[in-house]
């Protein structure tokens, strides 16, 4: 990866003045249209969410500033476009630009938004007192509320695939799940969730959950659910590094599925950390001479750093250095940090949408599992983050054999020969799925590449009952092991199927699983035996 030197910028930003010239001619015509329209009374609203209600085309004066807020914002993000800057620091210059042009929004502000103004005479200022109640509760949170939690209860209504916690110890606990077929596959499936962020988005409620729909298709599946470390620990969590991740974490949970099974080898899937952690773990185990997975599956996840979309903007050696200045000896990385730096990364959706409805509204957030799990946010431990950071994001080192080392083991994704299956998201702004693609050249096994529509999450969460969404794949590469030159390559070549993905993965999944066998009726074994009913103890751990 490039980073940006903190040098390039702030500082002057020219543009070309026949660029610059452009720009203001095209704000001049497009100012008198909105005014002529205006005068003429034939002014609409614009095409923005933030601006749907009717409320906004009945007062001609608030309609007006919400279309010169729009194209004042379009002339800024022009004028960033053109500056004569590195790319890099254009990506920085953009990003802040968003975040002063959606905070700016005269949507946000009572004394300039119609539709809150018409609720507050509507319901006689009860809507301004429910709104400060809003704020009061939000503030002593210490964070924005996005649905309603008292609605959902782990255990209770969402994480509720019946399992067993069959292992714990400092880093994480191990979930078996109960079959719910009468025949298994022979090899088990050990699923690693990332840490940033606890398991249950892939067990929210029975109609979209990952675990249960494997569970349903015959595999038996194990699940890491990895502790939430707090200040006050005093038994090394806040240590914990890398290596221990990977070797007390994702390896000795594939050994634990590999006992408990009786199986030789198991498959393994990752999702996003989760993902990075499991392969990184798998070329540390090929490097100590052992392979115990028989195929791997990888969701949007980053092998090569290259690409890193939004969060680019984040990444230099000056960060860096003061992370790990200020983390690096067992301090931590918040919960509430991480959450307000992803949120900001798409804030009308995310911040500002919320701020209106619960604050100038007075409305109460609704119901969403995938909100209350977004909320339910995981600290890290400073060595692990800022090793993370450093050798992932801003030196891409993970891609380059044996430039990284566990305990004096070089690690190099190219020795792992296994089958994958890698799954990217198309509008995926965490990690760009043609970053994810790129896993298919670094891995040296057979792959299959699939694409699905939406994002980071809901392209993942895409349970087949819903029949929604859609994804693309082809099987040059699965077949003949012969893999495409690049991503839009791939995709030209590609074709489109309705609805999810998980059919695909769970037939291809099945091909590497070995036979079917009877189910076992009880969890564990004598040397695992179950401690705890899932969802176990560590995911309910709240972050302070």
């Amino acid at each position: 990866m490039s980073a940006s030197s903190p040098s390039q910028w702030p500082g002057p930003v020219s543009v070309a003045p026949e660029k610059l010239a452009e720009i203001q001619a095209d704000f001049s015509r497009e100012w008198l249209r909105i005014i002529t329209s205006a005068q003429q009374g034939s002014l609409e609203k614009p095409a923005d969410r933030r601006f749907a209600s009717e409320a906004w085309k009945t007062h001609p004066g608030y309609l007006v500033a919400a279309h010169a807020y729009l194209l004042s914002a379009r002339a800024m993000n022009q004028m960033v476009d053109a500056a004569e800057l590195s790319e890099p620091v254009k990506n920085r210059l953009r990003f802040s630009v968003m975040q002063w042009v959606e905070a700016m929004s005269p949507s946000n502000f009572m004394v300039t938004n119609p539709e809150v103004q018409s609720k507050l005479l509507e319901t006689n200022g009860q809507s301004l007192g429910l709104g400060i109640q809003n704020l009061l509760a939000d503030m002593q949170k210490g964070r924005l509320t996005q649905s309603d939690e008292s609605q959902f209860e782990l255990g209770r209504n969402i994480a509720v695939t019946e399992g067993s916690v069959i292992f714990q110890n400092e880093l994480m606990q191990l979930i078996q799940y109960a079959p719910l077929t009468d025949k298994v596959h022979q090899k088990p499936l050990l699923i690693v969730p990332p840490c940033i962020n606890k398991y249950y988005i892939l067990d929210l409620q029975p109609e979209n959950s990952f675990v249960r729909y494997a569970v349903e298709q015959g595999f038996t599946v194990f699940l890491i659910s990895w502790r939430n470390p707090l200040p006050g620990d005093t038994d090394g969590i806040k240590d914990a590094t890398w290596g221990d991740y990977l070797k007390h974490g994702v390896l000795q949970a594939v050994d634990i599925a590999c006992d408990v099974s009786e199986q030789a080898q198991v498959n393994a899937l990752g999702f996003c950390v989760g993902g990075t952690l499991l392969a990184s773990a798998l070329a540390l185990a090929r490097a100590e001479g052992r392979d115990p997975v028989a195929s791997l599956t990888l969701l949007t996840t980053l092998l090569d750093f290259e690409e890193t979309g939004v969060l680019d903007v984040f990444v230099d050696e000056l960060h860096a250095s003061s992370r790990e200045r200020q983390l690096g000896h067992g301090c931590l990385m918040s919960a509430r940090e991480l959450g307000t730096t992803f949120s900001f990364l798409r804030p009308s959706e995310l911040v500002w949408n919320y701020v209106v409805n619960n604050y100038l509204k007075g409305e109460s957030p609704q119901k969403f599992d995938l909100l209350f799990w977004n909320a339910d946010g995981t600290n890290l431990p400073g060595p692990f983050f800022t090793w993370y950071f450093r050798n992932t994001y801003l030196e891409n080192n993970l891609k380059v054999p044996n430039r990284v080392t566990v305990d004096g083991q070089g690690i190099d994704l190219g020795r792992l020969t296994m089958p994958a299956y890698i799954y990217g998201s198309r509008d995926d702004h965490i990690v760009p799925w043609h970053a994810s693609y790129k896993a298919t050249h670094l891995l040296s096994g057979s792959s299959r590449f699939v694409l699905g529509a939406s994002g980071h999450i809901a392209g993942v969460i895409n349970h087949p009952a819903k029949k929604r969404r859609n994804y693309w794949v082809h099987d040059t590469e699965s077949s003949s092991g012969k893999k495409v030159s690049g991503p839009q390559a791939w995709l030209d070549a590609a074709t489109q199927h309705a609805g999810s993905w998980w059919p695909d993965w769970t037939s291809w999944l099945s091909s590497h699983s070995g036979g079917l066998v009877d189910a076992r009726t009880e969890l564990g074994n004598a040397h695992y035996m179950p401690l705890q009913p899932a969802p176990g103890d560590y995911v309910k751990v709240k972050a302070v």
